[in-house]
């Protein structure tokens, strides 16, 4: 058996060994826990990572649990590419049998809450109870600078180098509407490669935490006490989106401070709809740097999983994100064809020139572009 170091598809350019996973030929966590060489049958053709690969090697790739082949599946979702999104439509439609069996977990916080510690720190939890882990970061400004993609890989070295888990950013390409459509079918892919945890997690600022909570079942925010936010962060809308506010960093002198910051929020929230019918959002302490309180939420995950599924609620708001899906991509694919047309192309300029000039009411401004665009699609 040789182990040979692979660096990842999405690390930057001259991005050294330090991205680099561990990966094991012939051995691989499959689907019900076959390794990916014994699930070959007799006559199989073995996969060639150089060449370009057909629906079939995706498929059979990512339901063996070759991690190589996840990762360029996840990268033929994420391309903007007609063709690539042609190829991975037809992935998905063979990989949708084997998908929807994972509980899907978002989790967002504030810059310092401490994110990427308890995910590790859970995430190493799970593992030992004999899960199998995704990890996927959705960072809106990605497509730039990755964001606190990189450093994710950085901050849970531990998951990072476990086999068992797969860590991976989920970038936005600039747009929200990209991180839901990518990030959906991203989802889709891992469960098909037997993951039956799927954590999400997003910066915290702002429109990506609704986007991420139309696409999870369970939604946790993170707070720490001592930022100066606990009253402020009761105002957010984001209270009202999760399913549980957990209080990290609650260690050492800080002990005392994320206990009130806990009884504090536990008194706004029962103020607050709650953001699944029939559930009353918790809020707990944690510390991921102690492993305190780990276990804890996780148990309130699966609380919530099972009380949610004998309501039949957990099964209609997976229905009902499937449809707001649908009318997502419908919008983006509008979008697209709006912006890519040619004669709104060419006449967006003088247009916009004249609104910002003052010429024209931004009203009247839509209108003709939309009459453009109309016209030139009937032609």
């Amino acid at each position: 058996m040789t182990r040979e170091k692979r660096k990842p598809e999405w690390v930057p350019e001259g991005g050294g060994a330090e991205y680099a996973s561990s990966v094991v030929r012939g051995v691989g966590g499959g689907h019900d826990g076959i390794a990916a060489e014994s699930s070959r049958e007799p006559g199989d053709r073995p996969v060639n990572r150089r060449r370009e690969l057909v629906v079939e090697d995706y498929v059979t790739g990512v339901l063996a649990g070759d991690r190589t082949v996840l990762g360029r599946t996840i990268t033929l979702v994420e391309s903007n590419s007609q063709r690539h999104e042609a190829l991975a439509q037809d992935v998905l439609r063979h990989l949708l049998p084997r998908t929807g069996q994972s509980i899907r977990v978002g989790i967002t916080g504030v810059p310092g809450a401490g994110k990427s510690t308890f995910i590790e720190a859970l995430g190493i939890d799970l593992i030992r109870q004999g899960y199998r882990l995704a990890v996927l970061a959705v960072d809106p400004t990605s497509s730039i600078t990755r964001g606190s993609v990189l450093g994710d890989k950085v901050r849970m070295p531990t998951l990072a180098r476990d086999e068992r888990c797969f860590i991976r950013p989920s970038p936005s390409g600039g747009t929200l509407g990209g991180v839901a459509r990518k990030t959906r079918e991203t989802i889709l892919v891992c469960e098909a490669a037997g993951y039956d945890v799927v954590l999400v997690e997003t910066v915290g600022v702002g429109q990506s935490e609704i986007t991420v909570r139309s696409m999870v079942d369970f939604f946790l925010l993170l707070k720490i006490a001592g930022a100066g936010d606990e009253l402020q962060g009761i105002k957010k809308g984001v209270m009202e989106l999760a399913d549980a506010v957990a209080v990290n960093k609650a260690d050492g002198a800080n002990r005392t401070a994320a206990e009130a910051a806990r009884a504090e929020y536990e008194r706004a929230l029962h103020y607050l709809a709650p953001a699944t019918p029939g559930w009353q959002t918790p809020a707990l302490l944690c510390s991921a740097l102690e492993k305190t309180g780990i276990a804890e939420i996780w148990e309130v995950v699966r609380t919530f999983r099972r009380e949610t599924a004998a309501s039949g609620f957990f099964h209609q708001r997976r229905l009902d994100q499937t449809r707001e899906w649908m009318h997502d991509m419908i919008r983006e694919h509008l979008q697209r064809r709006f912006y890519q047309d040619q004669t709104v192309r060419e006449a967006l300029p003088a247009i916009e020139q004249a609104v910002i000039q003052g010429n024209l009411p931004v009203t009247r401004a839509v209108r003709r572009l939309l009459d453009l665009f109309e016209k030139s699609a009937t032609d």
